[in-house]
């Protein structure tokens, strides 16, 4: 694997916009998240031609939003990138990167949701990405979100202290309040006590495996392209997926989840991580749990694996940050999730 140079105060991150152009509809929000990069964590922001483009723009051009990409590894001033925020088409930017400058200039590359796209190609060609918080979506809301988050987020970027063990946040949100309220800029929706932390609904052994995966809706866009992972690749994985602000249904997520299995990837795989499904209520939840067991476990036979589920990563804050490619300890006996080494050179 390619390992990024650690980040320190002083970074230059690059912000882009591979996705959609909300920073131009929502400037406020941006604007805190740009801040809380320069003031919480201490970083020097450069923005790309895309992070402020509009929509519409965004859209009509792939090849821009790849170009971007590509300046950013390529500039030996730029230490790191940032997605600005999501979207819904970022896969179509893939045929645009310059994959021989990508990984001859390994690079800290963060955001999630539809940057599952070129985060997951990327770590498929050999390179270490990072699946967490965007600008607008968990950076901007930094001061609103439980004690521990902005820490979790400086331990991960600036501090070299492995193995590390993740630990379930005390309380979390749905999702923010009104963007286009200024009295309430930052804010989140309401929150809930973590009372129960995540489960594993399987397994009762302890195992080692790199980590791969991202939005699970968006990772649907992917197959049976060249982009798509294939042969072993599959070895030796913890998958972690998650759902979008679309709350697919429990039995959408086990379609998606059935085309894994028919490709023979849970008999390759260590583990799954599922995140908190947003906005799903308590039954529902149930109801994903017994999918996954009944999908993975009993259709395709994997019924040993360990499966953790409500993990705090993904559309639900706070967010945890997953290295796809790192080296992941996934015991059910012990309950513990821990980054074994760390995802920097």
């Amino acid at each position: 694997m390619n390992k990024p140079k650690r980040l320190m105060p002083g970074s230059k991150i690059a912000i882009i916009s591979p996705s959609n152009g909300l920073p131009y509809l929502f400037s406020d929000i941006y604007e805190l998240g740009l801040q809380n990069l320069q003031h919480m964590m201490g970083f020097e922001i450069i923005e790309m031609p895309t992070a402020r483009m509009s929509p519409d723009e965004l859209y009509r051009n792939p090849r821009w939003r790849a170009d971007d990409i590509n300046q950013c590894f390529e500039d030996d001033q730029i230490d790191g990138i940032i997605t600005s925020i999501g979207g819904y088409e970022s896969v179509r930017i893939l045929p645009y990167l310059d994959t021989d400058v990508i990984m001859n200039n390994p690079k800290f590359i963060m955001g999630f949701s539809d940057a599952t796209t070129f985060l997951a190609y990327f770590n498929m060609l050999g390179m270490i990405t990072f699946y967490g918080p965007s600008v607008m979506a968990g950076i901007a809301q930094m001061q609103h979100l439980p004690n521990g988050y902005t820490q979790h987020v400086k331990s991960i970027l600036l501090e070299d202290r492995y193995p590390y063990a993740y630990r379930p946040f005390a309380e979390w949100t749905n999702g923010y309040k009104d963007w286009s309220n200024l009295d309430t800029l930052g804010e989140c929706r309401e929150f809930h006590h973590n009372e129960d932390g995540w489960t594993f609904i399987q397994g009762n052994s302890t195992e080692v495996g790199y980590a791969w995966g991202g939005c699970i809706e968006v990772l649907e866009f992917m197959k049976s392209t060249k982009y798509w992972p294939s042969g072993s690749f599959w070895d030796d994985k913890i998958l972690f997926f998650e759902t979008s602000e679309e709350k697919p249904t429990p039995e959408q997520v086990g379609y998606m989840l059935r085309n894994y299995g028919m490709q023979g990837i849970f008999q390759q795989i260590k583990g799954v991580i599922f995140g908190r499904a947003k906005d799903y209520s308590y039954e529902e939840k149930q109801e994903l749990n017994q999918i996954l067991r009944s999908v993975i476990g009993d259709e395709f036979g994997a019924n040993t694996i360990p499966i953790v589920v409500d993990v705090d990563f993904g559309h639900t804050d706070p967010k945890f940050i997953i290295p796809l490619g790192g080296l992941l300890q996934l015991s059910a006996t012990t309950g513990e999730i821990v980054l074994l080494e760390s995802p920097f050179s």
